[in-house]
């Protein structure tokens, strides 16, 4: 039976290339591999190629663990969960200071060099005034780039992805240093004062996020404070929260939004979530809110210099009442499906990195007067008349989006002028976004959207009872969803930016829809960019083909796994180390008793030992002259528990003598006895679930039926095995079903 069964596989037509793999059962191989599993570990960190490594979000219970958390007192457990909430707290007070900072920073830079350029044109001496704005931009964006490529090229960009990625499990050099902190928010600074088509959301979620990292590990990795309670932090799980929190500190800096703050953190950048986390990261933007909140009345005494009474990217319109009708929903769903359109055509061609150049015309129109004082450019136009075009132009981002979205103002912007300002933006964004200077991408969507929004309310005219300004903010909250994917947390943010909860129902329409477009063109502008960046990101939807497809197959496609003995010699683990680049490497011992259900004679799986543990057994030179266990009070004289949190493996500074290379070590106590693991028969995608959901590093692969003389490890599936890039192209074949799927 089993001979008829292996012969109706092997003549299986799938090997023909004949048949559809999606119609095979996981009891058969689905392809044989054409060519050997590989990934490459490398990916643009800011703008360098690095070397790419995962996180340990797994905890690695070996004996040192066990014997820490049964002695661990109540104190102790009730100093560890006091700490983890002062961290939060210091999370946000940081964050809201440095927020201050560069939004006066940027606020008085560009308001005094506006001051400047105003003063020579109201003189008509054009070509000073146009000199001393283009050399004043020059300098704050070379201030910038300079800083960026030349002290800290992770700084560059938003950092949004790079987050994602980390809190995904992808381990990215420098990227929350303080040096990357301190150019990010200089850089900030300079490249927002300077009128670039981005803004500072994007880089104060980093900035935040660096606050965390550093505030847990106790400062720099040069100068790291050795209080001995901050022993509770030095491992990548709870590294991991305090950044979540920084995240969303970081978004409640940007829009003084607390509650989207949360939600953004929850909804686009972590893939990891408990109820605890999430009572910290609102404790972290509750106190965000209080020190904006502080300085906002300070800035209303006039001691902020022109930041005057500003809002803090606070765009309030909650003295106005927007009325809106059941007919309007039509409009309102018009504008939802076009800003999906947009948002997933601005990430198309920013995703083939096209540069576009457009010329703009200069426009002679007759100035119009609105009456009433405000946030208006004279530039060129008599006394008590305004330019349109300039209004929106020649001021800064926040003040633009003001004028965008302010209400009953139904013929103070003209067609030809918004015209002009979406389409500057929209090319400027693209342009902008890829040079090194720290960017965010969240103000540049704001403002082409309310552009364009107001461009429909002007175009629907008498046909619809919408405010032109109502019609700015769901243009911008349309064009955010099509771009970003994102729905509940910009919701939330919106109501908050706006403080009108008149707005929920169509901008919750508005922000479904969009979304739904965009998602039928192509993936979010985040997705994006750490695919251009080659990040290994775990997507949380398996690819459909990948159930038809067994982790033992996956195995198989590559090199044998590489195991060491419970009690190992020094000579094998030094050849290990200096012949491979694996970080994990399962510990076997030979079962003198039979366990029950477990063949006699066959090998017992231990569990996993680390790499960096190996090489910290070696620079300590824990060697035993004869093959045998130790006892439990010999390792932990050698090893304190937190010690085996810090990474250490560098392996080439250790110098092992020949006589130390016969010599053994007792590789037990430092061996996680409960790794997870897998059937060799579970499919890849079941297998890709809960490697993404527990936060894995690696996955062992044990086989169905346990037999004398068979390793009980079939393989070791780490991330880069798991993306569905790099298995494609060790099965070219599923290519194949992936697009008749497609079709």
């Amino acid at each position: 039976m089993v001979e008829e069964d292996l012969n109706q596989i092997g003549g299986n037509s799938k090997y023909n290339g004949e048949a559809d793999p999606e119609s095979n059962t996981l009891n058969q191989p689905l392809v044989k591999a054409n060519r050997t599993l590989s990934s490459t570990p490398l990916a643009l960190v800011g703008t360098k190629v690095s070397h790419i490594e995962s996180l340990n979000y797994e905890i690695n219970e070996n004996d040192l663990f066990k014997h820490d958390w049964r002695k661990r007192s109540k104190a102790q457990v009730l100093q560890y969960v006091f700490l983890k909430w002062t961290l939060a707290c210091f999370v946000g007070l940081f964050t809201g200071l440095i927020a201050t900072l560069i939004n006066l920073a940027v606020e008085n830079i560009a308001g005094y060099k506006l001051l400047a350029v105003g003063h020579f044109l109201s003189q008509e001496r054009y070509a000073t005034g146009l000199m001393v704005l283009a050399g004043a931009n020059l300098g704050l964006t070379l201030v910038a780039s300079v800083l960026c490529v030349f002290f800290a090229p992770t700084a560059a960009g938003p950092g949004i992805p790079e987050i994602k990625a980390y809190l995904n499990g992808v381990d990215l050099p420098n990227m929350f240093g303080a040096t990357t902190m301190i150019v990010k928010i200089i850089g900030s600074i300079g490249a927002v004062a300077a009128g670039l088509d981005l803004g500072k959301e994007g880089p104060l979620v980093h900035i935040g996020s660096c606050i965390a990292s550093l505030l847990g590990q106790g400062g720099t990795d040069n100068h790291r404070i050795k209080w001995r309670w901050l022993r509770y932090f030095n491992n990548d799980r709870d590294r991991r929260d305090l950044i979540t929190c920084g995240s969303a500190a970081g978004v409640c800096a940007a829009f003084r939004s607390p509650v989207g703050g949360v939600l953004f953190a929850l909804e686009e950048v972590a893939t990891w979530w408990r109820s605890a986390l999430l009572w910290r990261t609102f404790f972290s933007t509750a106190v965000v809110v209080v020190i904006l909140r502080e300085f906002i009345e300070i800035c209303n005494s006039g001691k902020c210099g022109l930041f005057g009474r500003g809002g803090l990217i606070m765009f309030d319109v909650s003295h106005v009442t927007y009325t809106y009708h059941v007919t309007d929903i039509i409009p309102v769903m018009l504008i939802g499906v076009i800003g999906g359109i947009l948002g997933s055509l601005y990430n198309h061609v920013l995703h083939k990195v096209l540069r576009l150049y457009n010329l703009i015309n200069e426009k002679d129109e007759i100035c119009p007067t609105n009456g009433r004082s405000g946030n208006f450019k004279q530039f060129h136009c008599p006394k008590g008349y305004y330019n349109d075009l300039a209004t929106l132009l020649l001021t800064t981002n926040d003040d633009a989006v003001r004028n965008l979205f302010s209400s009953n103002t139904p013929n103070e912007f003209s067609m030809g002028s918004l015209w002009i300002f979406f389409v500057l933006y929209c090319i400027l964004g693209l342009f902008t976004f890829g040079i090194a200077t720290p960017s965010g991408l969240f103000l540049p969507i704001i403002l082409m959207g309310a552009a364009y929004g107001r461009m429909l309310g002007s175009a629907m005219g008498s046909y619809t009872s919408i405010d032109q300004g109502l019609y700015a903010v769901l243009g911008a909250a349309a064009l955010m969803a099509g771009s970003m994917r994102m729905t509940v947390s910009l919701c939330v943010i919106f109501l908050e930016l706006t403080n009108n909860l008149l707005l929920l129902p169509i901008t919750m329409i508005v922000l479904l829809i969009a979304k739904t477009v965009g998602d039928s063109f192509n993936p979010s502008i985040y997705d994006i960019i750490l695919d251009l960046k080659g990040l290994p990101f775990l997507d949380a939807n398996p690819e459909p083909w990948m159930r038809n497809l067994s982790v033992g197959e996956l195995g198989d496609a590559k090199p044998p796994v590489v195991t060491l003995q419970g009690v190992e010699k020094v000579s094998k683990i030094v050849d290990v180390l200096r012949n491979t680049t694996h970080n994990a490497f399962p510990v076997l011992d030979e079962a003198e008793v039979p366990q029950v259900g477990l063949v006699t004679g066959a090998t017992e799986l231990h569990g996993l030992i680390l790499r960096a543990h190996l090489v910290k057994v070696l620079k300590k030179r824990w060697f035993l002259t004869e093959k045998r266990r130790t006892e439990e009070w010999e390792v932990r004289e050698k090893f304190p528990w937190d010690e085996l949190a810090e990474r250490e493996d560098n392996f080439d500074d250790v110098a092992i003598t020949s006589s130390e290379m016969e010599m053994f070590v007792d590789l037990h106590p430092l061996t996680n006895t409960t790794p997870y693991t897998v059937m060799e028969n579970m499919s890849v995608a079941k297998a890709l679930v809960l490697f993404r959901q527990v936060g894995l590093r690696h996955l062992l692969i044990v086989p169905k039926i346990q037999t004398s003389g068979l390793c009980p490890v079939v393989g070791i599936l780490t991330r880069q095995d798991l993306r569905a890039h790099n298995i494609l192209q060790a099965f070219p074949q599923l290519e194949k079903s992936k697009g008749r799927k497609a079709n």
